[in-house]
């Protein structure tokens, strides 16, 4: 199994437990989901059986999603002026610890890919590792053209694999 970790910060991000894709060999896009958890449930991961009912939410129960449960991802708020303040100065710190062979891909990669998100800012949330540190990944939370199902997009040169 891969971990992939922020490598300015040094949280956690997600793993290939998830399905994930490159894209654009910048980013890469996490398939999520939203589960119901319950204080003092254990999940297992199995689905549940077809012999009982859909129920609605129990007491004490909620719903979230599974990576940001997994990873204990930070929820954070961004206008579009701050949100392109941070991300020049996340850029910086990730070209500082690339190879020099890669930088040049990456500048004209992230320019890009930027340029997509500040186009569909209203569209994105925005979460920080556990550590909330202010200078680390702010991963990216989207749905896709159904409306319903999210995804997460990280900076694959903002992470670091970690083989377990």
């Amino acid at each position: 199994m891969l971990l992939y970790e922020d490598t300015v910060s040094g949280d956690e991000m997600f793993s290939d437990a998830f399905p994930v894709k490159v894209v654009d060999d910048i980013v890469y896009e996490v398939e999520c989901a939203m589960m119901t958890i319950k204080e003092g449930d254990v999940d297992i991961g199995a689905n549940p059986s077809d012999e009982s009912p859909d129920e609605a939410l129990e007491d004490g129960a909620v719903s979230v999603n599974n990576v940001v449960h997994s990873f204990r991802l930070q929820p954070t708020s961004f206008d579009k002026k701050s949100f392109l303040g941070y991300l020049k100065g996340y850029m910086k710190a990730v070209k500082a610890k690339l190879p020099a062979d890669r930088v040049d891909a990456f500048e004209k990669g992230a320019a890009t890919f930027a340029k997509k998100i500040v186009a569909n800012f209203k569209d994105y949330e925005f979460y920080t590792g556990e550590t909330m540190n202010p200078d680390g990944m702010v991963a990216l939370l989207n749905y896709r053209e159904d409306g319903v199902t999210p995804y997460f997009t990280f900076w694959k040169d903002g992470l670091k694999e970690i083989k377990l």
